[in-house]
């Protein structure tokens, strides 16, 4: 009878272990066209099939890839499908590029990495906001950088999206294949690290009034003292620039602002534009 008991304790114990593991692992997610979302493991991808299994199950499920919009691998990367295109690629591999035409003489400018070193979390709104930040800039130059002309964001941007790119995992695709996708000869790329302080400065400020007494010998003071605390966020940047003309770099510098304010990076990125070999004094 006690060995039963043990057996079943026993028995237990794998399989809340056993549930516990997988509950813990990271799934794949295929995010079909109509919306609905599937969780599991994908084993194969082919040219017109995903296979996949469900948690806990080991029966293999094939689905057609006209069904799937985008699969978002436990890894962190993404794929996304074009039937129109063929855009499928095995597991585990990098996209087929969908090409576009090259137009000479254009460059395009990518969206801005925006990462806090300390926690390594990348912030969209800020790397969309530096994105459209050089590249209001880089309009505002366009004399200075003739006979350059600079691609419209909106079709950079849509461009990267149907390539499944943003700044998450722009600095992992190769420059050669953002010029097959973005159809532009040349590229500049940025990034911003940064890391954050704080300090607090106390000020002290005192008042008062001295009143005379009657018989003239005795003063009294009445002192008032305030004091005032401010704290001051600190921020220190580090500005990544690089200039491509035809898959080479021809330019690369890296910038740390002298002041420690918010909005520091942007004299960076203005200063080091001014400096690259793309920009010529009119």
């Amino acid at each position: 009878m006690m060995i039963k008991k043990l057996t079943a304790l026993l028995l237990m114990l794998f399989v809340s272990v056993f549930t516990f593991a997988q509950g813990g692992k990271k799934l794949d997610k295929i995010i079909k066209r109509d919306y609905q979302i599937i969780e599991g493991t994908i084993s194969k991808i082919s040219d017109k099939t995903v296979e996949y299994s469900l948690p806990g199950e080991t029966l293999v499920i094939s689905l057609d890839v006209s069904q799937i919009a985008r699969i978002d691998f436990a890894s962190g990367r993404s794929q996304t499908f074009d039937v129109s295109q063929g855009n499928t690629n095995p597991a585990g591999t990098s996209p087929v590029i969908a090409a576009s035409e090259i137009k000479q003489n254009t460059i395009a400018v990518l969206p801005v990495p925006y990462l806090n070193s300390d926690n390594q979390e990348s912030s969209e709104d800020m790397a969309k906001f530096a994105q459209n930040d050089l590249y209001n800039k880089l309009l505002d130059k366009s004399s200075n950088i003739l006979p350059l002309t600079v691609q419209d964001l909106r079709t950079t941007n849509s461009l990267l999206h149907k390539a499944g790119i943003d700044h998450n995992n722009i600095d992992e695709t190769p420059i050669e294949d953002l010029e097959k996708i973005l159809g532009v000869d040349n590229i500049v790329a940025a990034k911003v690290s940064y890391t954050m302080n704080s300090g607090t400065t106390s000020t002290t400020y005192n008042s008062g009034n001295a009143k005379v007494s009657d018989n003239n010998k005795k003063v009294k003071t009445n002192d008032v003292s305030t004091t005032t605390a401010n704290t001051q966020v600190y921020y220190y940047y580090t500005v990544y620039f690089d200039m491509y003309k035809n898959t080479t770099k021809i330019y690369s510098q890296t910038r740390k602002p002298f002041l420690a304010v918010k909005d520091s990076w942007m004299d960076s990125i203005s200063y080091l534009l001014k400096r690259s070999p793309i920009y010529v004094k009119r």
